[in-house]
């Protein structure tokens, strides 16, 4: 089997922009392309450039002249916060998407790497979620106009190689954690919320966690640094119109992964399932032999070291902050 390994012959000549790249992924992302020491590297802030609007999105890729985009920008989080706002979630990501590949393609960037999101997926995927699964069924409802929003840059990805030869790629991570994830309650992932309530509860002496859900459904973790090696490898080597999954292929029970990170804690206390609040979708868990395939990607981080990873890092944050009342 081929070798595949991130070049500096490749990386050195592009000018690279990477939209959403201050925030938890991109910052991933931006941490291994500085390494890699491209000729230049933009990192747009929404404040200067607002990619809602096509006039920021041109004055952004006039100003910067991208050879190659990573559109990592978005507007996401866990169950709760798709439940609040799927209005926003719909619109802003399907509206930032679109009128940046299109601005990228009138531009002339040579690359365009989309990023997706596992929950563009229908709710019932058969296990492992192959690609050619992706059309099969209606995705889980709670994060669907997210996850559709998203699937649409699919679709334009697709018709853009077809009509103008457009070099766009469409990667889909699995479920992403790790160390500057977003740990606030109310927007967060399920394994930065369940760390965040854990370490509060050790803070504040707290004897008993109330978790959402019944702990059945199954997820599928990737670490963030190999998700951002993952990203660049196809954007190096991966140059076709179907879309890559990323993941580590192992499926994980919430209620193991609650018990998992109890234990990483030492936390002493017990924990309640709140079965009122939703599950979201029953399984998910990817086949990621096509990244395998394509450019060599195999995931370098067990579950138990990531944590032990995310842990440490939101540790010495809290180190600087009170604990809960």
């Amino acid at each position: 089997m081929a070798r595949f390994y991130l070049s500096a012959e490749f990386w050195r000549p592009q000018r690279v922009l990477v939209t959403g790249g201050a925030g938890f992924l991109g910052s991933a992302v931006v941490d291994r392309l500085r390494e890699l020491t491209p000729r230049s590297l933009t990192i747009p802030r929404s404040s200067e450039y607002d990619l809602r609007e096509r006039a920021a999105i041109d004055r952004l890729l006039n100003e910067t002249k991208p050879s190659l985009i990573i559109h990592l920008a978005a507007v996401c989080g866990g169950i709760g916060a798709n439940r609040a706002s799927p209005g926003r979630f719909f619109y802003e990501n399907a509206v930032m998407g679109i009128q940046l590949m299109e601005a990228a393609r009138i531009h002339g960037a040579e690359k365009f790497v989309q990023i997706g999101t596992v929950c563009a997926y229908p709710k019932f995927t058969p296990i492992p979620f192959k690609e050619a699964d992706l059309w099969s069924g209606y995705p889980e409802e709670t994060n669907a106009p997210y996850g559709l929003a998203k699937k649409m840059l699919l679709v334009q990805a697709q018709a853009y190689r077809a009509q103008y030869g457009f070099n766009a790629i469409y990667v889909l991570p699995a479920n992403l954690y790790g160390p500057r994830d977003h740990f606030d309650l109310e927007n967060s992932h399920v394994i930065p919320a369940l760390i965040r309530k854990f370490s509060d509860a050790i803070r504040s002496g707290r004897r008993q966690v109330e978790i959402w859900g019944t702990g059945e459904p199954s997820r599928e973790f990737l670490y963030v640094d190999d998700a951002a090696e993952g990203i660049l490898l196809a954007a190096e080597h991966y140059n076709s119109s179907e879309p890559i999954n990323l993941g580590n292929g192992q499926e994980v029970k919430i209620n193991d992964l609650v018990r998992t990170v109890s234990r990483l804690l030492e936390y002493k206390g017990t924990w309640v399932w709140n079965a009122s609040k939703p599950d979201g979708q029953p399984r998910r868990s990817l086949d990621t032999r096509r990244a395998a395939e394509a450019f060599g990607f195999h995931a370098k981080t067990g579950l138990e070291a990531g944590l032990q990873k995310t842990i440490a890092w939101l540790h010495a944050t809290l180190d600087h902050v009170s604990p809960p009342s």
